[in-house]
């Protein structure tokens, strides 16, 4: 864990196990990359106090649905944490201080602030990488309870997430086991590159080339063998004239996965680059 002012190094990152990873340090850490100014210890504080106003109202007998019901109460309705409906595309709606700040985000940003402070509760809620729409999980005496913290941290019921599963499985519904793979707790690893991954995507379709360089190299901070940020960092190189860049990613990537769908545009665009003068970035 890091001090309370200051954030974990990029470069040690990829040496931690996957839960080792501090999950709001390195959330924060993502977003310094945007707000260079960043007070980290502010939010920690912030989860902190969130806590501390928590901990007196779930004193006494009360089993972990109830507790987590007076958590969401507090985080959704109290504070008013709630899903940006209207600019679900915008970026800050995936950088932690902004989500803090704003009580306004996406389903993972939300989630982490939910796992954030339950953790420090003592209370066991972890993510869950579902298709589509992060979720959160809680174990149960008889199973596990599934929220959606993009809707206040109302439950899902199973057949609520077979039917949101099956567009992403060739329109068939999961059975039961394939249900509770999909179901397996993210670990924190996997979580953060879901946030980064967002944040690819969007400026992908900005084409904010800078910001696509930027987020695809923290990913491989995160998991150095990850392919598709080894591509998409090569392509986003080209796009900003960094030839030599661009030409080490595109032929790793190819090294890496030399099937690859898109292998074929990514060895023409290896085959432009191969007379263009290396340059300094």
């Amino acid at each position: 864990m890091a001090a309370p002012n200051t954030l974990p190094e990029w470069n040690a990152l990829a040496a931690l196990g996957d839960d080792e990873l501090p999950l709001l340090d390195t959330a924060l850490l993502i977003a310094r990359d945007e707000y260079p100014d960043l007070e980290p210890g502010g939010y920690a504080a912030q989860m902190e106090s969130y806590a501390e106003t928590l901990r007196p109202q779930l004193d006494g007998d009360i089993d972990l649905p109830a507790r987590l019901t007076a958590i969401n109460r507090y985080l959704f309705e109290e504070l008013g944490f709630a899903g940006n409906n209207l600019q679900y595309d915008d970026p800050r709606n995936s950088y932690l201080n902004e989500v803090v700040d704003r009580k306004l985000g996406i389903p993972i940003s939300l989630a982490v602030v939910q796992i954030e402070v339950t953790r420090r509760l003592g209370m066991p809620l972890d993510g869950v990488s579902f298709p589509g729409h992060f979720l959160v999980r809680l174990p149960v005496d008889d199973g596990i309870l599934v929220l959606d913290p993009y809707n206040k941290g109302r439950p899902v019921s199973a057949e609520e997430l077979r039917e949101r599963a099956s567009p992403h499985m060739g329109g068939h519904p999961p059975d039961d086991q394939q249900l509770l793979q999909i179901l397996a707790p993210a670990t924190n690893r996997a979580i953060l590159m879901r946030m980064l991954r967002n944040l690819k995507g969007l400026y992908l379709e900005q084409r904010d080339w800078e910001r696509v360089a930027r987020t695809a190299d923290r990913l491989l901070k995160l998991s150095p063998g990850t392919a598709e940020a080894v591509r998409d960092r090569g392509l986003a190189y080209r796009e900003l004239g960094y030839a030599k860049g661009a030409r080490e990613d595109l032929a790793r990537y190819l090294q890496m996965l030399p099937e690859a769908e898109d292998g074929e545009g990514v060895r023409a665009a290896l085959v432009d680059l191969s007379g263009v003068p290396a340059r300094v970035n």
